[in-house]
């Protein structure tokens, strides 16, 4: 019974998986995240990613001012 296990066993092979991207293409989960953030950002459809990169930050900026006036606003009117 022994030996028919280990009979079995090396019959088996043993390969590695490759991944694979999103496209099947080198640079696709770059582009695929390119495309992810143009849904993100307002206005970002259509962007080349030089002016998607910059638009990005500065609504990253625009968050984080709103998030200071709500801030400042919740320490003003706490009881």
């Amino acid at each position: 019974m022994e030996s028919t296990r280990r009979k079995e066993f090396s019959k088996v092979q043993w390969r590695r998986r490759r991944r694979r991207s999103t496209t099947g293409r080198r640079g696709g989960s770059v582009r695929l995240k390119v495309r992810k953030l143009q849904k993100l950002i307002p206005g970002g459809q259509g962007l080349q990613p030089d002016r998607l990169f910059l638009k990005t930050a500065d609504y990253i900026l625009h968050l984080r001012l709103q998030v200071n006036v709500l801030q400042a606003l919740s320490k003003i009117y706490q009881p």
